[in-house]
């Protein structure tokens, strides 16, 4: 988990975050070894099927492994794993940010909920961003706090 706050108005960097998705790695690496257990006691050999199978969950589990939250002088970027589903919104579109708590229900990754879009890897922590006439949306993350005061930071001094 890496975390860098800055509240010096002349960085570029205001607040970076790296939220680990315990769940999504538990629930792909279960997956697999479902997967793997199952092909064993059919045959007692992997299938070209198993094999993609597997292939297909830890790719999935690898580019869902974790929720980076940015928030620069001019932008709030947020991206899962190594730099998949990349989101970016400038600074002057976001009206408010507020934090909340998710129902279990809506759960985790990229999803429409009743409350807009939500992106999260892990928990029910997130932060609230109205976006004006683009809508609403959730962004998870285990430092609400932290990343509403960055967003607020930045804005005003935007």
């Amino acid at each position: 988990m890496r975390t860098q706050t800055t509240q010096s108005n002349d960085s570029s960097e205001h607040y970076r975050h790296t939220q680990p998705g315990y769940v999504t790695v538990i629930a792909g690496l279960a997956g697999m070894l479902v997967t793997y257990s199952s092909a064993m006691t059919e045959e007692d050999a992997l299938t070209a099927l198993s094999l993609a199978v597997m292939g297909r969950v830890g790719a999935i589990t690898a580019l869902f492994a974790s929720l980076t939250t940015e928030v620069s002088d001019q932008e709030f970027r947020f991206y899962f794993g190594p730099g998949f589903w990349t989101r970016t919104f400038p600074l002057d579109t976001i009206q408010s940010v507020e934090v909340v708590r998710n129902p279990i229900w809506y759960g985790w990754g990229i999803r429409y909920t009743p409350a807009g879009w939500l992106y999260n890897v892990s928990g029910r922590s997130a932060v609230e961003i109205d976006l004006g006439s683009e809508g609403v949306i959730r962004v998870g993350t285990d430092e609400p706090e932290q990343l509403t005061r960055g967003l607020r930071q930045a804005m005003e001094s935007a």
